[in-house]
């Protein structure tokens, strides 16, 4: 049997409740992963997979002892050994009626809350969970974004800089956890079909080769080749999804 399709491969996702979190989890419950997220919400009653509470973890990333609580909770459910861990969790504050955050207009409080979620959080589920994702010989997914490259007409400075930021510490932590047997790599999406988009996106979509919005499915396919034997020497990437937008 594939690794990736062994019984008792557990992943841990953050940002589940929608678009590539959702699509995520989707593509690796199929496969027959266990799947735990993470929300700063309870576990939903009408939850759209085939999941228990026991496989959610309330927890509000925007607060590091809670973080750090949530980790000591995970650490309790996964059986000391975790094989993947996705951080997709994200925020990104608009302006009154939905605008851009420059980096004059973004307040302090809200550079402070964006860089805990976007950046922070990841690194320290990483770190908190190393032995766990040593004993499994495990990967990491932080997703990134084209905001991290360029300035965005739409995401805010805040969230730019925090996934520019997440970019490099992809790149450190695949230098420091690939000694120990852990993959660390990124994926940057483009501009994707999911409830994230902002009005005008379709101005963005003539400039992108492929002339189109890229789907949750097809960023989630990525992260699971990520996680899976498939990618067993790619470390340290950061894998565009995009249809060409970068270029």
């Amino acid at each position: 049997m594939p690794l990736s399709n062994r019984p008792g491969r557990t992943l841990l996702l953050t940002g589940a409740s929608r678009g590539i979190g959702h699509a995520t989890v989707k593509r690796f419950s199929a496969a027959g992963w266990r799947v735990l997220t993470c929300s700063r919400h309870p576990f939903p009653e009408n939850c759209p997979w085939e999941a228990g509470p026991e496989d959610h973890i309330q927890v509000d990333l925007a607060d590091s002892k809670n973080t750090d609580a949530a980790i000591a909770e995970i650490k309790q459910r996964i059986n000391g050994e975790l094989h993947a861990l996705v951080n997709n969790a994200a925020i990104s504050p608009k302006a009154d009626g939905g605008k851009r955050l420059d980096t004059i207009a973004t307040s302090q409080n809200d550079w402070h809350r964006v860089f805990q979620v976007n950046f922070f959080a990841p690194m320290m589920l990483a770190r908190g969970l190393l032995d766990e994702l040593k004993a499994a010989k495990g990967s990491v997914v932080n997703v990134t974004s084209i905001a991290g490259s360029r300035v965005h007409p739409f995401a805010g400075a805040a969230y730019a800089t925090s996934k520019a930021a997440l970019a490099s510490l992809t790149r450190e932590m695949a230098h420091d956890f690939g000694a120990v047997g852990v993959r660390v790599n990124a994926i940057a999406p483009g501009e994707i079909d999911t409830a994230m988009l902002s009005p005008g996106t379709e101005k963005l979509v003539e400039m992108i080769p492929m002339h189109r919005l890229g789907t949750p499915d097809e960023v989630a396919k990525i992260i699971y080749v990520l996680c899976t034997e498939t990618s067993s020497y790619v470390n340290g990437a950061e894998i565009h999804i995009n249809g060409g937008q970068h270029v």
